[in-house]
């Protein structure tokens, strides 16, 4: 049998001969790459183990590595080398070192190479030691091989993953804006747009769909400006109707109205000298817009029932999750505050149009709510990841957040599987048009199809309505009703 990369690759650490063949036959059968030892030093040495730990190759694919440089030795008659295994199966009863000492090893050297120890059958307190010790799983002897296969497959899905998602975070900028999660495509235009507005203090607008991260976008551009050593100040402008509103922007005076009961300083003076953030721009009422404009013209603001104004220095950065420019057509918003505001516009890109992203985002939450729930979670099994991948994410990072939350708490292994997923992500079936001759596949009207390539333009734009427009050769009206009749 010749090594194939794609093939989970395990090393097999066992001292008697005729289990080491029975193991080594029956995993190449199911083509997993094997190689054996007869001892655990024979084993740390193949693997390139010192005292003082060891450095592990980045070089892979996701779900599946490279051809590498390959050694020779090994009793299998396979060539793989000391950092290419994907997992490790090891005895525990073995002259020398023994299975846990081993185990205990590797899990401090090699912290992401899942071992699975073999111990005897009964012996419960010898299985817990070696979970203590950092195993992966434990399987008893006599071995059940059907049920080791399956071990060893999840282990070999979780190292890999593992080093899927080091190496994503690896590729991540680390300078300017290194905080905003992603290293896809359109998120390196999204920080090499921020890197070129940052220290301006024109106003910025941030556009994109709810829960696609514009306050984290928000923050980020203060963090990284030099304003980031005075206010950042953020107020959702959905959330407050008018009167209260108007308070909390512009400040009052004490007895200004009935429940004024001391002088407050509002928000535009609160966040002097830094930023101002107001979400949810387009949510704010006609009535209310050429107060905001008037502030923001004359850079000066007067409280509630207060008699003198007073001047303020402040970036604006404002988000909405609307098209202003529909709103602008359907006169609920101002066009002068509309070209105040919109000095600057930058379009978050939607959680969907960003690929691997997904992991990197999914493996930042795991790793934050495991923490906070003090829960030992090693990353997700691959059956997992993929269905994280396909899924549309349609309420964007704050649906990821909510549901990697979720299956930390719901969990009952030390990765997350798809008994901890929300049953719409399990079951979920693309949208993704495909033109192909698929004759096994049910028809679909034209309107289906229509809708279907609709949201796939979209999706290429990165939600622009104006564009998608444009491309499908549609007025916006026209796209409004078909999106709105989909």
């Amino acid at each position: 049998m010749s090594s194939n990369s794609a093939n989970p690759r395990v090393l097999v650490v066992e001292d008697q001969e005729a289990m080491r063949e029975l193991l080594k036959d029956y995993l190449q059968q199911h083509e997993i790459d094997v190689r054996c030892c007869e001892s655990a030093n024979a084993a740390l040495e193949t693997l390139d183990l010192a005292a003082e730990g060891t450095t592990e190759s980045a070089s892979f694919q996701f779900f599946s590595d490279p051809n590498q440089t390959q050694s020779a030795g090994s009793e299998s008659g396979e060539s793989l080398g000391g950092d290419e295994f994907d997992a490790v199966l090891t005895d525990v009863k073995m002259p020398g070192m023994d299975g846990l000492q081993f185990c205990r090893l590797l899990h401090q050297q090699r912290p992401n190479l899942p071992v699975i120890v073999m111990t005897a059958y009964g012996s419960m307190e010898t299985s817990i030691e070696a979970l203590r010790a950092g195993a992966f799983d434990f399987v008893t002897k006599p071995v059940e091989l059907e049920l080791l296969k399956a071990s060893l497959l999840r282990a070999t899905e979780n190292s890999r993953l593992k080093r899927q998602i080091r190496l994503l975070e690896s590729q991540s900028p680390s300078g300017r804006f290194g905080e905003l999660i992603g290293q896809t495509e359109v998120m390196l235009r999204l920080k090499d747009q921020l890197s070129r507005v940052v220290d301006s203090s024109a106003s910025v607008l941030l556009t994109g769909e709810s829960g696609s991260g514009k306050e984290v976008v928000a923050q980020a551009l203060h963090s990284q400006s030099d304003r980031a050593d005075k206010p950042f100040v953020a107020i959702n402008c959905a959330a407050l109707p008018d009167s209260l509103l108007e308070s909390e922007l512009f400040g009052h005076v004490k007895g200004a109205f009935t429940d004024a009961r001391e002088d407050r300083k509002g928000l535009f003076l609160q966040a002097n000298g830094g930023t101002l953030f107001l979400d949810e721009i387009g949510e704010m009422s006609v009535e209310m817009q050429p107060k905001l404009l008037r502030v923001i013209e004359q850079k000066k603001v007067r409280p509630i029932g207060g008699k003198s104004e007073q001047p303020f220095d402040v970036r604006l950065i404002t988000a909405t999750n609307r098209d202003l420019e529909e709103q602008l057509e359907a006169k609920r918003f101002r066009e002068d505050l509309y070209y105040r505001i919109n000095v600057l516009e930058i379009a978050i890109p939607p959680l969907r149009t960003r690929g691997t992203d997904v992991l990197l985002l999914a493996n930042h939450f795991l790793n934050h709510f495991a923490k906070q729930d003090n829960r030992e979670i090693e990353g997700f099994d691959e059956a997992t990841a993929r269905k994280l991948l396909a899924y549309d994410w349609p309420g964007n990072v704050r649906e990821l957040r909510n549901v990697i939350e979720r299956a930390v708490v719901l969990t009952k292994h030390n990765v997350i599987t798809l008994d901890a997923l929300p049953q719409k992500i399990v079951d979920h079936q693309s949208n993704q048009l495909i033109i192909a001759d698929q004759t096994d596949q049910p028809l679909s009207s034209l309107d289906v199809i229509e809708g279907r390539y609709i949201r796939y333009v979209l999706n290429r734009v990165d939600g622009n309505k104006t564009e998608a427009a444009r491309i499908l050769g549609l007025d916006r009206k026209t796209l409004y009703r078909k999106l709105k009749d989909g």
